[in-house]
């Protein structure tokens, strides 16, 4: 009975998980859509410190959907582990990704489509060998979590960097480097997933019965939950202003999963028990995002398609034949041989200047 129980809770927490990327990933759209609009307007831009956004219905509806997201990646959070929730996460780069081609115009080239199919291929891996995490059930013992010096020490370094990322590095390099405000996201969107954590439980104990909002541990949390998300929202829309989305997006994905994984470890313990192939797996799942997100990240100016390829192939098919055609011409005409001789030269020559500003490139 507790297997099939656990099982529907998996498959809960999954469909949740799904659901949540496929909002967030709109999201981005429509929050830079709204962005876009207010930058043609000559409104000061949210890159700068401006809040006329909150004034452009686009960017409302970007915040309804991430809204939606968050709401179902709570509730995933709350089924299952967030080793499951977080890697599905990928989901929303190939949401945002296809979109932006769509209604943005930022070209997705081919190298951008193999690095969406490989953070999905390791995401699903991910998932596979995802290590289970140490049963909570009550806040009492989430507290007891929380309370932890691990945890302890990893919250206070998390909370120093991200000020001194807001007060010192971010007047400075916040508009030129595009970790930086992405980096604060990410690792406060570390705490936000402890705190929907401890949340899904509160909620599952007051729909038990037990007087949950008596305990100053829920209000904590809530409040602790506000001041993240407010923080991540904030400085998301700042990237979004400045960046390319499809750069920001798989950016902010990779780094923020590995601060929650890194965090959910240390909270939860979940690697002590982990087989060796699991280990192997989580790892290789991960490296396999990364690839992928470096493919979409790395040649995003590079304008190359599938149909690209054929075409190409065919020129240097054409091309090399031709050469070699021309070559067994002139070999069999005596009386030309002093002609094909320099025709052939200078081929060679151009030859060797092509390979030479090939290797010079």
């Amino acid at each position: 009975m507790s297997q099939a129980l656990g099982r529907y809770d998996f498959c809960i927490g999954l469909v949740l998980a799904i659901s949540s990327s496929i909002f967030i990933g709109g999201s981005f759209i429509l929050k830079k859509k709204g962005l876009l609009r207010l930058a043609r307007k000559g409104s000061m831009r949210a890159g700068q410190g401006g809040h006329a956004y909150l004034k452009e219905w686009l960017w409302w509806a970007g915040l309804l959907s991430m809204g939606a997201g968050e709401v179902a990646n709570f509730a995933a959070y709350a089924f299952a582990p967030a080793t499951l929730v977080t890697p599905l996460g990928a989901l929303s780069v190939l949401v945002s990704a296809i979109l932006s081609s769509f209604f943005l115009n930022e070209k997705l080239n081919l190298h951008g489509k193999i690095g969406c199919l490989l953070s999905i291929l390791g995401s699903t891996v991910m998932v596979i060998h995802a290590p289970q995490e140490e049963e909570v059930e009550t806040l009492d013992e989430m507290s007891n979590k929380l309370r932890d010096p691990g945890f302890v020490v990893f919250a206070t370094l998390v909370v120093i960097v991200s000020l001194i990322l807001i007060v010192v590095v971010g007047p400075r390099h916040g508009q030129t480097n595009i970790l930086v405000y992405i980096t604060i996201c990410s690792v406060i969107g570390a705490l936000s997933v402890s705190c929907v954590k401890g949340l899904g439980i509160a909620i599952k104990e007051l729909f038990a019965g037990k007087p949950v909002l008596k305990r100053p541990l829920s209000w904590i949390l809530l409040l602790s939950l506000t001041v993240c998300v407010s923080t991540q929202i904030n400085y998301l829309n700042r990237a979004l202003d400045i960046f390319n989305t499809s750069i920001v997006t798989p950016i902010y994905y990779v780094i923020f999963t590995t601060s929650v994984l890194t965090c959910s470890a240390i909270l939860f313990k979940e690697w002590q028990h982990m087989a060796a192939d699991d280990i192997i797996g989580t790892f290789s799942g991960f490296l396999t995002i990364i690839v992928g997100i470096f493919l979409l990240h790395a040649f995003k100016d590079v304008n190359f398609t599938l149909a690209n390829l054929p075409v190409s192939l065919r020129k240097d098919e054409r091309a090399a034949n031709g050469s070699l055609l021309s070559t067994y011409d002139c070999f069999n005409h005596d009386e030309e041989s002093s002609t094909c001789v320099s025709e052939i030269q200078s081929t060679e020559s151009l030859s060797g200047r092509r390979n030479g500003s090939l290797s010079t490139f």
